[in-house]
């Protein structure tokens, strides 16, 4: 092909009109001159596409953490199509979370360790929060800006010169992170200050004034997560879609899944709680004398079993029995021994029990009068009661008081004898294999709270002297009782045979000894929980024993009419 604008005898002579009519009329679109010299690439203006990108390629760390800052008050993020790295994702999701796990920190007074398992639990709300931001946010972020911004011009942020942000899941998650930061951390803050201050929040004027300011940093935590979300999602039916989900979401969370990342250290309050009273313990309560352990007493022990059974008086007919099981494991503290003691005179004074009781402990200084708190011996003693009792109508009450552990065994100790802990599953395996229906069950000791799922049935009546994650009080040396069961059965069951009514009464009087004890790490938050069946039962119990102690002479099986029950066993 020759070059057009090249001089020749040929091309010279012809005219455009020669061409055609077609090519006449488009003569110049034909014309490509070849001597032109070619562009260099490199001076050629960039796509609009690769423009952009290169531009949402520089957000740093601080840019990323600036938007979602600014995000917090409702400003639309300048992210455009930008999306963090898997490094950026990594820093800024771990930052926040510290930020977080520092100021829950707060919640605890007093010694605390760091709880993996409470911090990890609510993170199955993030997991199900990133689907749900995936499926909302998938039509708008494949679909083109300009076709966004048409269909919903009111969720769209590209009229007001600002482009939505379309930086896919990663920017999603890096700004939901950082926008309810702020108000969550003023949220952490009030809460510690009823934590560390209680008395800050006393008055009616000033609980409303804590409560509102909890609903409307809660409500604002809500509302930048939606508005955040509904700038990617771009569309109204889909937000609100998400924003109920999400509610739903965390409002489960923090019904069902109240794990912590920061528990009370109880061994470090424990330590340095005996730093503190060691020498009034060495003045005012010597530790029980250690067991002496010999053949002589394994055979006396045997025998003991053997005569308390016997004694046990068999159930009336017609008339709902009460039958007792007490079990106090724990030998080295003597409050263990004058609560369980206190209990077992109870039943039989107040709930016409004389006779019905196995009362199981350790101590060094009753090896001769009470058979061992052993699992075995509990086990054994569950069946001897369902023996003499009327399975399907009496009522069975279990007592049991030491310390607890976190994972809700009982502490056991009987040095130089081997005790192993008990446990709920332990005591529900025995009762069920006994047949006992009616049982109303009392656990006095730390996290015992944990001891309400394995044991509830629908004619089961269970109350602890604390939930599941506290502690409870008054289980030290210089402890009379604990402050559940002075409470509960010492002070309020002396006044009423109703179970429920005396935990009612008993709770506000427990809280409100441990604040003025100093008790560090919050309220026990003593629990109950009271089966559909059990409540007809101890209702009718509860007038026949009121109605046996006004009128005593109409009952020879009475309270007031029966013989005294003897002496209570007051430990030293």
């Amino acid at each position: 092909m020759k070059d057009l604008n090249a001089s020749s005898s040929t091309w010279a002579d012809t005219l455009p009109s020669q061409w055609g009519p077609e090519l006449a009329e488009t003569q110049s679109e034909v014309e490509v001159p070849l001597n032109r010299p070619p562009q260099d690439p490199a001076q050629q203006p960039p796509a609009p596409e690769a423009a952009s990108g290169a531009a949402a390629a520089r957000l740093s760390l601080w840019g990323w953490m600036r938007e979602g800052l600014r995000a917090a008050l409702f400003l639309p993020p300048r992210t455009a199509a930008a999306a963090p790295t898997p490094w950026q994702l990594l820093v800024l999701s771990l930052v926040s979370a510290a930020l977080l796990v520092a100021a829950s920190r707060l919640h605890v007074e007093g010694p605390a360790q760091f709880n993996l398992r409470g911090w990890l639990t609510p993170m199955w709300s993030g997991l199900v929060l990133l689907w749900l931001a995936w499926w909302a946010m998938a039509p708008a972020q494949r679909a083109p800006a300009d076709a966004v911004a048409a269909s919903s011009p009111s969720l769209s942020t590209a009229s007001a010169g600002m482009p939505a942000p379309t930086g896919g899941l990663a920017a999603w998650y890096v700004l939901t992170a950082w926008a309810p930061l702020a108000p969550l951390l003023v949220l952490y803050a009030l809460m510690a200050t009823a934590v560390h201050r209680p008395g800050l929040w006393d008055g009616t004027v000033l609980a409303i004034v804590f409560w509102v300011a909890y609903g409307v940093l809660m409500l604002w935590v809500l509302a930048t997560l939606v508005v955040v979300s509904a700038r990617f999602i771009q569309s109204r039916w889909r937000t609100a879609a998400f924003a109920v989900a999400m509610a739903a979401v965390i409002g489960v969370g923090m019904w069902q899944f109240q794990d912590q990342p920061w528990e009370p250290d109880v061994q470090a309050m424990v330590e340095a709680s005996a730093e503190t009273a060691a020498a009034a313990d060495e003045a005012e309560a010597p530790e029980p004398v250690p067991l002496a352990l010999t053949q002589a007493m394994f055979e006396e022990q045997q025998t003991l079993w053997q005569q308390q059974v016997d004694a046990l008086v068999p159930e009336r007919p017609g008339v709902v029995d009460v039958y007792g099981l007490v079990f106090a494991p724990y030998a080295d503290e003597n409050v263990f021994r004058r609560e369980s003691t206190m209990v077992s005179s109870l039943l039989q004074e107040r709930f016409d029990a004389q006779g019905r009781v196995l009362h199981l402990l350790n101590h060094a200084e009753t090896a001769d009068t009470h058979a061992w708190a052993t699992p075995e011996n509990l086990q054994r003693a569950v069946a001897a009661l369902a023996a003499r009792m009327d399975r399907e109508h009496d009522l069975l009450v279990v007592y049991l008081t030491s310390h607890g552990a976190r994972d809700h065994a009982l502490a056991a100790s009987h040095w130089p004898l081997q005790v192993a802990p008990a446990t709920p599953e332990m005591l529900r395996a025995a009762l069920d294999a006994a047949g006992i229906r009616h049982r109303v069950i009392a656990v006095s000791a730390c996290f015992s709270g944990g001891w309400i799922e394995p044991l509830a049935t629908d004619s089961t009546l269970i109350m602890t002297a604390a939930d599941a994650t506290h502690t409870s009080y008054g289980c030290g040396r210089l402890s009379e009782l604990t402050f559940f069961g002075r409470a509960v059965f010492h002070e309020q069951l002396r006044q009423t045979h109703s179970f429920t009514e005396a935990f009612a009464k008993a709770v506000p009087l427990i809280q409100q000894r441990e604040v003025e004890a100093g008790k560090a790490d919050g309220f026990s938050n003593p629990q109950i929980r009271v089966g559909k069946q059990i409540t007809p039962v101890l209702q009718a119990l509860e007038q026949r024993l009121q109605t046996a102690q006004v009128e005593p002479e109409a009952s020879g099986s009475s309270v007031a009419s029966a013989p005294a029950p003897a002496p209570a066993v007051r430990a030293p």
